[in-house]
C-alpha cells in the first residue's frame, strides 16, 4: 500500500523548482514615484515607503524553499575583524610627500 505524500512533504522537496516572481509595476502610495516590484511587493527609493508583505500576488516561499538557505546543523560565519582606524578628521595630506602644500 503506497502512503500519499502531504502537502508539506510535497513542498519540502529542495529540488522543486519555485516559479519566477513577476515583475510588477504601481505607483508609490506615499510620493506617487513610479516604481516596480516582485509580485506585488513594492519599495519607494525615493521616500521609503514599502508596502505590507500580505499585499503581494503570492504567498513568499518558506525558508525551507529558499534555495539558498545554507544546509541543516550549519553555524553562522564569524563576524569580521573591526576595519582600519579611520582618517583624521582632516584627513590624509594633498601632495606626493604626503606633508602639506607649500603656501598652505
Amino acid at each position: 500500500m503506497n502512503r500519499r505524500l502531504t502537502r508539506a512533504e510535497q513542498s519540502a522537496d529542495p529540488t522543486a523548482a519555485l516559479p519566477a516572481p513577476e515583475l510588477t509595476e504601481a505607483e508609490c502610495r506615499r510620493c506617487g514615484t513610479y516604481i516596480a516590484g516582485l509580485d506585488g511587493r513594492y519599495a519607494c527609493g525615493v521616500c521609503g515607503w514599502v508596502n505590507d508583505h500580505s499585499e503581494g500576488h503570492r504567498r513568499l516561499p518558506r525558508a525551507d524553499e529558499d534555495p539558498d538557505r545554507p544546509p541543516r546543523g550549519r553555524r553562522r560565519p564569524k563576524p569580521l575583524p573591526p576595519g582600519p582606524d579611520p582618517e583624521p578628521a582632516g584627513g590624509p595630506w594633498p601632495g606626493p610627500g604626503g606633508g602639506p602644500l607649500p603656501g598652505a
